[in-house]
This record gives C-alpha cells, structure tokens and sequence, in this order.
C-alpha cells in the first residue's frame, strides 16, 4: 500500500527537499506539488492524496485558510504543516485545523523522516480500517453474519493512535502483553509487570535464558513508548490545552503533576526523552479501558 503525497510550499527549493527525502527514504510517492495554496488546492481535490505537505506562511492564501478551504470540499486526508513559526497562537490554529504534526525549517532530513514515518504508518492503518468497515458495510443486509466480541488488538490500535505511539517499536509488546492479561483476567487482581514483560517476551523467544533478556528488552522498549504518549500528550497541551485528546487521556493515563512538568521541559526547550513514568498505572487504565470497549 504505497502513500501519495501533495507539497505546497512557495519554496522550490524546499518542495524539492521534501520530495527528494520521501522518495529515497521510500515514504511513499509524491503525486504533485504546488506553489501556492490556491494552486494546491485543484492539484490536491484532483489527485486526493494521502497526506499533505503544506506551508504555513504563503503569499496570497496561507496555509490554515488552504487547509479549511479543502475540509469544506470533501477533502479527508492527512495535513502535516511546514514551517519556521514559533508563534503558539497560529500554531494552535493550525491544531484547530486538523494538524497533527509539524516539521518545522530549515527542512531537517531526519526530522522529516520521523515526522513522515509517523504519519505514514497512522495513515496505512486509517486506510486498513476503511478497507475493513467497507467490506463489512458489504454484509450489512445477511441476517446470518455471525457477530462476535471484538479482539484486544481491535479494541487497543485506536487508542494509541490517539496517543500518538501507533508507530512506536513497543506498541507491539503492549498489545501482545494486553492480549495476555484479558485472556487471564479471571485470575484476580492486575499481574506484575515482570510477569507481563515475560509473556510479551515469550512470543518470540524459547529458552529461558533468550526470555530473560527479551523481557529486559521489551521494558525498554514499553518504557520509551509510554514516554512517547506522554511526550504527545504533553505537546498537544502546550499548543491547545482545551483539545478533547488532551483533555481525555492525559488526566487518564498519567498523574497531574507528570504531564505539567513534561510541559514546562519542553517549553523550556530541555531534553524531552529524560524522565521518569508511572508504567503500571498506564497499562492498568489502558487494560480497564480495552475491556470496557470490548464489552460496550
């Protein structure tokens, strides 16, 4: 499943970049771009790609206004928003919009692989749920379709995505351990996390001693994904405090305090990766929220 891309951005040197850094690093295929956003959008309502890259700051029709202009004519792809701006209230705007991600200039190779990496997977797994709703859309009117509980897996990918962590190495492990403890939910209480770490580490490893190490390998992996959540989170609060993800998950998942002094580190412009998190609160209330899903 090859994602296409459309870039609008005043700058001819900066399109070239961008298309140059998505076709080496095979992020997809760029369909067209375009110099301004009134331009963009007859490219981008013709060709309907998957994500767009757009400037914030273009002369004529800015990037915000481009981005409403196409929501209001049916367009529902990805927008990621490039720029140089530090401006918090534009940057809000651009949130408000629809924006999920930023790469911000001068164009920075690995940033924008991250950044586009990122949104490809989310964009992959968003265009495989259509597929999926489509072909059960297709079955609607057979009165013997069979329905049956949805699976652990189901239940759990939306909510990381909403956590921005879809795409983190350690969500795998922290679907394969949820998928251990719902189907070990009659023996009580919450298991530790060594056990937990063990069993996601089982899936793939024979010997005691190759499950010893993966269980060390899958806490830190399961570590650097919570961070992740909360580091999303923590972003998303610093630009728009009252936005619904925010305002859900971040209380939910995380103590008060962690997600205020996540904040004033990254305002500050401190190391974001640095820090301590409560991992066994987070996969307790992801665990409670998968199985209230699942029932509901």
């Amino acid at each position: 499943m090859s994602i296409s891309y459309v870039i609008v951005d005043d700058d001819a040197v900066c399109r070239r970049m961008l298309q140059n850094i998505i076709e080496q690093c095979k992020l997809g295929e760029v369909a067209g771009t375009a110099g301004d956003g009134a331009e963009g959008i007859g490219i981008i309502l013709e060709l309907k790609p998957d994500i767009v890259l757009i400037d914030l700051l273009m002369p004529g029709q800015d990037g915000i206004e481009t981005i409403a202009q196409l929501k209001s004519r049916g367009y529902h792809g990805k927008f990621i928003m490039i720029s140089q701006i530090e401006n918090k209230e534009m940057v809000g705007q651009a949130y408000q919009r629809g924006i999920e991600f930023f790469i911000h200039k001068p164009i920075n190779r690995l940033e924008v692989e991250a950044v586009l990496s990122k949104v490809n997977e989310q964009r992959k797994y968003e265009l495989h749920i259509l597929e999926i709703k489509q072909s059960l859309a297709k079955f609607d009117a057979v009165e013997t379709a069979v329905r049956r509980e949805p699976t652990v897996r189901e239940v759990v990918k939306p909510i990381l995505m909403d956590l921005g962590i879809i795409g983190e190495t350690g969500s795998k492990d922290v679907i394969s351990l949820l998928e251990y403890v719902t189907e070990h939910r009659q023996s009580g209480d919450f298991p530790p996390l060594k056990e937990l770490y063990e069993s996601a580490a089982r899936a793939s490893k024979q010997s005691k001693s190759d499950v010893e190490k993966e269980s060390k390998a899958v806490e830190q992996r399961i570590r650097r994904t919570v961070m992740a959540a909360l580091n999303h989170l923590a972003s998303i609060g610093l630009t728009d405090y009252s936005n619904p993800k925010f305002e859900y998950y971040a209380p939910l998942y995380f103590d008060f305090q962690d997600i205020r002094m996540r904040m004033k580190v990254m305002d500050e412009g401190q190391n974001p990766e640095k820090g301590k998190v409560n991992i066994k609160k987070f996969l307790q209330v992801l665990y409670i929220e998968v199985l209230e899903k699942m029932k509901s």
